[in-house]
């Protein structure tokens, strides 16, 4: 197992807790509250369990990385962020939206920042990963 997955693993996890903290806590708050007969009450979320998919998503998304990396930098990153963004968001917001009374911006907004998300982490693991020149030194 590549070494350098335990320091991304904790660097996309920091990223997406931080990242979802700043969405849906921040920018998708107002729209949640319009919504809120939808959701869970705020103390009865199970943030335990999110917390739990959010550890899970982080090593699954540097173990994956690390397979086919390929060492070329940032775009990399750029690249793997943005396939992880349409295999996961597309389903993810849009499969919700066609069960769910929902207003369009929700989904939408769940796709765009949800891709923004995984391109910093894919970037985070270019970063940390570096180039294949610099990697073979090491």
């Amino acid at each position: 197992m590549n070494k350098k997955i335990w320091p991304g693993f904790a660097a996309v996890f920091v990223v997406v807790f931080l990242l979802d903290w700043l969405i849906h806590g921040g920018f998708l708050s107002s729209i949640y509250k319009e919504t809120e007969h939808l959701w869970r009450a705020e103390e009865e979320m199970k943030m335990g369990v999110m917390i739990i998919a959010q550890l899970f998503f982080a090593f699954f998304f540097t173990f994956i990385f690390s397979k086919g990396y390929e060492g070329r930098g940032i775009a990399e990153g750029v690249r793997y962020g943005l396939y992880v963004s349409l295999m996961m968001n597309v389903p993810a917001a849009y499969g919700t939206y066609a069960v769910m009374d929902l207003p369009y911006s929700l989904p939408l907004q769940w796709f765009i920042y949800g891709t923004i998300e995984f391109i910093i982490a894919g970037i985070a693991l270019a970063l940390i990963f570096g180039k294949k020149e610099a990697a073979a030194s090491t």
